[in-house]
């Protein structure tokens, strides 16, 4: 054997003994919020999704995944040059992130009109879960009303009888209002729309003086929410008119922000840092240690969003150009959320259950908020009968 034939022979053996060439990794995009009064919604969503990656060692089903990360600054003009570039110059089929309903309404249609798939870890909004959804649409959060229709009904089963209702003039604040009164059985004696960038509500806290309610329903997300609780609590209207609402207008963040301004009230949420699940003790556990603070319930969707893009990741071998395939994977729901029950509506919008909560003082003097009971059970959303898939 010559020296030539035998280094062949040595290399030909190398290969065939080495493993096979390592897979691409998937691209997802994820445009979210990470600056301006709701950074933090959408910094809670990309921490969250970032942990599940890197406890499956950088993978997500056993594939590797790249995540692309840009900040669409609540504009959705910003968000959809984003999503574009990400698609021509990075190829990119499957996209997360988006926090805000106006945002998404701007991107979700190029996406799904460009033959890719998109997986909401927030936004969930009406038009889109009705008569306008699309196969290769999925919302892992909620539908818009479903949040409100849940506060609604806390409030029915807490007595109250008269409210005024306030909320953002945006696509998300008018499904909040409408799930809200769908689920209340008492009188609406107001129903009022701010400003998106609104921080000085003196007006609006006229109005609800006036009124005279005996609560006061209200959907503030972010720092909004902060900015409303604050001058609700300054303007002393608590003890007259407490608030009920659903988890964005008092998340833990809020909570630290304005303290005990709201100890008492009541909040709705589909999900909590306290459920019992074993998929939600491994989760809170895993963010507090590694970001040093309590997660909130964005970074859970977070969390879920990434958990179901890896269920599906596994189903499909780690492919996503084959998005009939890849969707029919994602519909099966094969992973454990950490809210519990979770499946999706024929609609692809969750079907899950949905808790009352209250902020309370512990045993130790602090603040938190505590499961407990159930409001509504294996719920799913108003507009998933129109939906024709």
């Amino acid at each position: 054997m010559t020296f030539k034939t035998s280094i062949s022979a040595a290399a030909l053996a190398m290969v065939l003994a080495a493993p096979a060439f390592a897979q691409a990794p998937v691209k997802i995009g994820m445009v979210t919020t990470l600056s301006g009064p709701g950074g933090y919604l959408g910094q809670d969503v990309r921490d969250a999704f970032n942990l599940a990656i890197e406890l499956e060692g950088g993978k997500l089903g056993g594939a590797p995944v790249q995540l692309l990360v840009e900040d669409d600054a609540l504009k959705p003009g910003q968000a959809k040059e984003i999503a574009e570039r990400f698609m021509k110059t990075e190829r990119v089929k499957l996209f997360t992130g988006v926090i805000f309903s106006n945002v998404a309404s701007a991107v979700a249609p190029d996406i799904l009109d460009n033959g890719g798939i998109y997986v909401s870890p927030n936004a969930g909004p009406s038009n889109f879960a009705g008569k306008e959804c699309h196969r290769n649409y999925f919302v892992v959060s909620w539908q818009n009303d479903t949040l409100h229709e849940s506060a609604g009904q806390n409030a029915t089963n807490l007595g109250y009888k008269k409210a005024v209702v306030l909320a953002p003039n945006y696509q998300a604040g008018k499904d909040a209002i409408a799930g809200f009164k769908r689920f209340f059985k008492g009188e609406i004696a107001g129903e009022i729309y701010t400003r998106l960038d609104q921080t000085d509500f003196a007006a609006e806290m006229a109005q609800v003086r006036a009124a005279k309610p005996d609560v006061v329903f209200q959907f503030h997300p972010g720092a909004l929410g902060i900015a409303f609780a604050r001058q609700y609590a300054q303007a002393g209207l608590l003890a007259d008119a407490p608030m009920v609402v659903a988890a964005p207008s008092l998340d833990s963040v809020i909570l630290k922000a304005i303290g005990d301004a709201a100890l008492g009230v009541n909040i709705s949420s589909h999900w909590n840092s306290d459920l019992p699940n074993e998929a939600n003790k491994k989760f809170v556990a895993a963010f507090q240690k590694k970001y040093d603070r309590m997660p909130t319930y964005y970074a859970a969707q977070g969390y879920d969003t990434a958990l179901a893009i890896a269920a599906a990741l596994k189903a499909t071998g780690g492919k996503v150009d084959d998005v009939n395939a890849f969707s029919a994977a994602m519909r099966k729901a094969d992973f454990e959320s950490v809210r519990g029950a979770f499946k999706f509506g024929p609609n692809q919008h969750p079907v899950h259950d949905w808790y009352s909560l209250k902020v309370e003082k512990g045993a130790d003097g602090q603040l938190g908020i505590v499961t407990k009971g159930k409001v509504l059970q294996s719920h799913s959303d108003f507009y998933a009968k129109d939906c024709k898939l």
